[in-house]
C-alpha cells in the first residue's frame, strides 16, 4: 500500500490502480523528499510529475508544502486514481488549514510537454522501466523553457538502464543506488 510519508498529510494511505503502476517505494520516496527538504525546494514550488502513477510523488511535494503539482499520466484508469488520491490529500490539507493546488493530466508526457506554458520549480520524471532512454533524454529536452531558475529534476530509473543522455543546459549532480532504483539529480545549468 502506497502512503504519503510525511508533512501535513503524512500517513495518509493512497489508492493505487492494480498492476498498471509501479510506485516508488516507500523508503525511496522517503530518501528523495528528504534530501529536497535540505535542499529547501519544497515549499512553495510548482511540481511537475511526469508519468505519474498513483500521483504519490507529487502529492508528497503537496504535503510538504508545494504551492502545486500537476500530475502527468497516460493511462487512463492510473490518471483516476491520481484524482482520487489527489482529493485525499487535499482534504487532509484543508483540515489542517494549509493548501495547495493540484491538478491531473491524462495525456502522453510527449503531448502535455508539447502544450504546456507554465514554468516549474522540480520536476519527478519516473517513466515506465521500459521506456526508452532516448524518450526520457527527448521528454528532458522538451522541458526546455518549461523550468524556473534553479529548478531540479529527480529522474528514477532501473538501475539496470544507466542514465540517459542529458540535454545541453543540465547537469547530473548525483546519482544514488536503492537496489533495483537509481535515482539522478539533475540541475539546470
Amino acid at each position: 500500500m502506497t502512503r504519503i510519508i510525511g508533512g501535513t498529510a503524512g500517513s495518509l494511505k493512497l489508492q493505487s490502480p492494480a498492476k498498471s503502476t509501479r510506485p516508488t517505494s516507500d523508503r525511496v520516496r522517503e530518501a528523495i523528499f528528504n534530501r529536497l527538504q535540505a535542499r529547501d525546494v519544497l515549499t512553495d514550488s510548482h511540481v511537475l510529475d511526469l508519468y505519474a502513477g498513483t500521483g504519490a510523488l507529487a502529492l508528497e511535494a503537496l504535503s510538504h508544502g508545494a504551492k502545486s503539482v500537476v500530475m502527468v499520466e497516460a493511462n487512463g484508469k492510473a490518471a483516476a486514481v491520481c484524482v482520487a488520491n489527489s482529493k485525499l490529500v487535499q482534504k487532509a490539507l484543508e483540515k489542517a488549514d494549509t493548501w495547495g493546488d493540484a491538478k491531473t493530466v491524462a495525456k502522453s508526457v510527449s503531448s502535455f510537454l508539447a502544450t504546456e506554458t507554465n514554468k516549474f520549480d522540480l520536476v519527478f520524471i519516473d517513466p515506465p522501466y521500459e521506456i526508452s532512454n532516448q524518450e526520457v533524454t527527448d521528454n528532458l529536452a522538451a522541458l526546455n523553457g518549461k523550468l524556473n531558475p534553479k529548478a531540479q529534476i529527480v529522474l528514477e530509473r532501473s538501475s539496470r538502464t544507466g542514465l540517459p543522455e542529458l540535454p545541453s543546459g543540465m547537469t547530473l549532480d548525483e546519482s544514488k543506488n536503492y537496489g533495483d532504483t537509481d535515482i539522478h539529480w539533475i540541475s539546470i545549468s
